[in-house]
């Protein structure tokens, strides 16, 4: 019994000896957390998507708050994320334009020239080390799904065998532009609304050859422009949204039907 005693009094003293030790270095090594971190984390995506620049959201609010980024570098915080952030670290919020991602390819089934039928691990990359991919078109969006898979907001789908945006969901992150083999995707203001929906540097008759929708670069759509924001260049059209007043002419002359108006199509769709 004296024993049990014994070598209860010393593992209470042990432990009392061990409570201030810890207490002691709590205090010592106690290291201030700047509360605004957290408030700034609150007012951000929350899909740690990596493309401000820093190791997910967290990262993003530390270096907010040390003053190595910009309150309005988080995409999917949107103007209003920004704005909050901005009074938070007590400066002048910065507007900046919403950035889209777009699908630069019109290629879905039917529409494009199957090479062969692929019945594989449905990855775009793991496909377009395959010959060069399912589709003999050598710009066009694989449709596999690779994009898809990356986009935390659930704003892409695949239609057809073509990757589908829905820009109303899109926070512009840009994760599906990253990881696009083919970089068929490209993010885009969304004030820029004509583009033109192919990126086929081929001649006409071999873009036509593999692409029922390819740009031939047969000049239509620049002689329609009364605003010389049309310039053809490799065999494809390329319009300057600096000049381009969103009048919708070329998309009406285009014959392929590459060229396609964001703004004209329903709240959150994109043509398909």
């Amino acid at each position: 019994m004296t024993t049990i005693l014994y070598a209860g009094a010393v593992l209470g003293v042990l432990g009392i000896v061990f409570g201030l030790v810890l207490n002691f270095a709590g205090k010592k090594f106690h290291v201030e957390v700047d509360e605004r971190i957290e408030k700034v984390r609150a007012c951000l995506g929350g899909a740690n998507c990596g493309a401000c620049g820093y190791p997910g959201c967290d990262g993003f609010a530390e270096a907010v708050v040390r003053g190595d980024a910009k309150p309005n570098g988080c995409a999917p915080a949107g103007e209003k994320g920004a704005a909050e952030i901005a009074r938070i670290m007590g400066v002048e919020a910065q507007s900046t334009e919403r950035l889209v991602a777009r699908v630069l390819c019109q290629g879905r089934d039917g529409i494009a020239i199957s090479r062969y039928n692929y019945d594989g691990y449905r990855s775009c990359i793991v496909a377009a080390g395959i010959a060069g991919g399912p589709k003999s078109c050598r710009f066009a969006c694989i449709g596999l799904g690779d994009c898809m898979d990356h986009c935390a907001f659930g704003a892409i789908s695949m239609v057809g065998g073509l990757a589908h945006i829905d820009e109303k969901k899109c926070a512009g992150c840009g994760a599906c532009a990253e990881n696009c083999p083919r970089g068929a995707i490209r993010m885009l203001p969304v004030s820029q609304s004509v583009v033109v929906r192919c990126r086929n540097r081929d001649t006409a008759r071999e873009a036509r050859a593999v692409c029922m929708n390819a740009c031939i670069g047969c000049g239509r759509c620049k002689r329609e422009c009364t605003y010389d924001a049309i310039t053809i260049q490799d065999g494809c059209a390329h319009i300057d949204p600096a000049k381009c007043t969103r009048c919708g002419a070329c998309e009406k002359v285009c014959p392929c039907r590459c060229i396609t108006n964001a703004s004209a199509q329903p709240e959150g769709q994109a043509a398909v």
